[in-house]
């Protein structure tokens, strides 16, 4: 029996490029760095032997060097070996991270206990056999499994557990398809055959590049990210940690997730009528606001319209969330009309008849315009609408 920490997917030096502020966009790659600690905290309750990270362990072959050293430094510190492959982000192709000197040389100084898989052969530990997988090419033509089908079992030491450690899509369950969104395009598709034949040669199967936890079979378990990258897609979907696995040669594995992540992704979905809804909006997010700013990131899932001064109500909360949380990624629109009141308050101002005639033809527009192909005439309107009611609440009636 052996035990070890099951990871992947951490893509050190993700960009981030949809969060717009530096500073947000520094801390999240930083946590990605912390998470590293995170993981070293495991090692000892869960008695692991070593670590084995599936693949993209950096988020691109050319990470940048303050990167690399400060990878090599966290690993470094974790006191037992950790086996990486390289995966279709981090690839090991000529010319990558793995093969330049100054990797090489902080791999040496800083992180003694770091070993790269770039060969596709057994490597043999004290406690269990490891067959690297690794991607050599961002998009492999053929099967990363496949040299593994060419090995005389035999040969392999008869009472060590067997780990096949590989990243990409298995039959049936492709992450390129399933893992992508508009901040996170699908990854080229390596596919995996983990057929019955070789599976009963194997005693576990350690992958990377779906971002979640799944269970593939009684063997086969993709870890996910240990701080998660995007917004959930489905309620059952889980990242933020790694796989305590307990293993030995002809049974099947024992596999715990220990969580690992600081951050919260959270989702939101909201359809706003009324004031009323927009009070029970704002008593909702009101612990959000009050926590520690800095650990959330939100995706507000958004319909409905609101009149002029409550939708300006709503703009104030957005301000309030944008500077609590990491992100606030907003999908759909609130619209804004003003409700019988704003609208009297307007047409009528008989004090001002320019205003008056204004918002009377914005109004009569508005009306014409209906919605579909109109809608981004529609939001013209409106936000004419809403600006002409702030300027004529700033003048002083006659």
């Amino acid at each position: 029996m052996v035990s070890f920490l099951h990871s992947a997917d951490w893509q050190i030096g993700k960009p981030y490029a949809r969060v717009h502020d530096p500073d947000k966009r520094a801390r999240l790659r930083q946590e990605r760095i912390a998470m590293i600690g995170r993981i070293g905290a495991l090692i000892a309750p869960c008695e692991a032997a070593f670590l084995l990270v599936a693949g993209d362990l950096f988020d691109s072959p050319t990470p940048s060097t303050s990167d690399v050293s400060a990878v090599c430094q966290a690993i470094g510190q974790l006191g037992i070996p950790v086996l990486v492959i390289p995966g279709n982000h981090d690839h090991g192709a000529p010319g990558s991270v793995w093969h330049s000197a100054f990797f090489q040389t902080e791999q040496q100084r800083r992180a003694p206990n770091l070993q790269v898989l770039l060969q596709r052969e057994p490597l043999e530990l004290n406690d269990a056999v490891v067959l690297p997988c690794p991607l050599l090419r961002r998009s492999d033509s053929g099967d990363p499994t496949a040299w593994v089908r060419q090995l005389n079992w035999s040969d392999l030491p008869a009472g060590k557990p067997r780990i096949l450690l590989a990243h990409g899509s298995v039959h049936g369950f492709a992450a390129a398809d399933l893992d992508a969104d508009d901040d996170n395009p699908g990854s080229a598709n390596n596919r995996l055959e983990l057929d019955d034949r070789l599976l009963e040669q194997l005693d576990y199967v350690a992958l990377g590049d779906w971002h979640g936890l799944k269970q593939v079979n009684a063997r086969s378990w993709y870890s996910g990210t240990p701080e998660p990258d995007r917004f959930p897609r489905s309620n059952d979907y889980r990242g933020g940690q790694v796989l305590a696995v307990r293993a030995q040669r002809g049974g099947l594995p024992t596999v715990e997730p220990r969580a690992t992540a600081a951050l919260e992704w959270q989702q939101l979905q909201v359809s706003l009528h009324s004031t009323g809804d927009l009070e029970r909006l704002e008593q909702q997010l009101e612990p959000l606001l009050l926590a520690e700013p800095g650990r959330q990131l939100l995706l507000l899932e958004q319909s409905g319209s609101l009149s002029l001064e409550a939708h300006q109500r709503y703009g104030e909360l957005l301000e309030r969330l944008e500077a609590q949380l990491l992100r606030l990624k907003q999908r759909g629109t609130i619209e804004q009309a003003p409700d019988p009141g704003e609208l009297t308050q307007l047409i009528e101002r008989v004090e001002d008849p320019l205003i008056a005639g204004v918002a009377a033809g914005l109004q009569n527009e508005l009306e014409q315009s209906g919605s579909g192909e109109h809608q981004e005439q529609r939001q013209l309107l409106q936000l004419a609408l809403a600006e002409l009611h702030r300027a004529a609440g700033a003048i002083p009636c006659a």
